[in-house]
């Protein structure tokens, strides 16, 4: 997992067993680094307060987080990752 600013944006990049997944880098409770945090599978924890996310919803898993993380389509051309931002998001 590793940290990069994407179109002005923090995100948070995981290679889950070969597959890529990206979500914002902020944490929705405390806007702590969730790259500084652990990843176990599919979740990422928060080093501030241990809250966790599923890497490929967003969705919180534990309090004290309840707001869902934003997620982002990854895919890969070759050696190249390429991250899709909506015009929304």
């Amino acid at each position: 997992m590793r940290a990069f600013d994407v179109d002005g944006r923090r995100l948070a990049l995981y290679n889950i067993d070969g597959t890529f997944y990206a979500t914002d880098d902020l944490c929705t409770h405390r806007r702590a680094r969730l790259s500084d945090g652990y990843l176990d599978g599919r979740t990422v924890q928060c080093p501030l307060h241990f809250g966790k996310f599923d890497v490929l919803t967003g969705d919180p898993l534990n309090p004290p987080c309840k707001i869902p993380v934003q997620t982002y389509r990854v895919t890969r051309t070759g050696d190249e990752l390429f991250v899709e931002i909506p015009a929304n998001a």
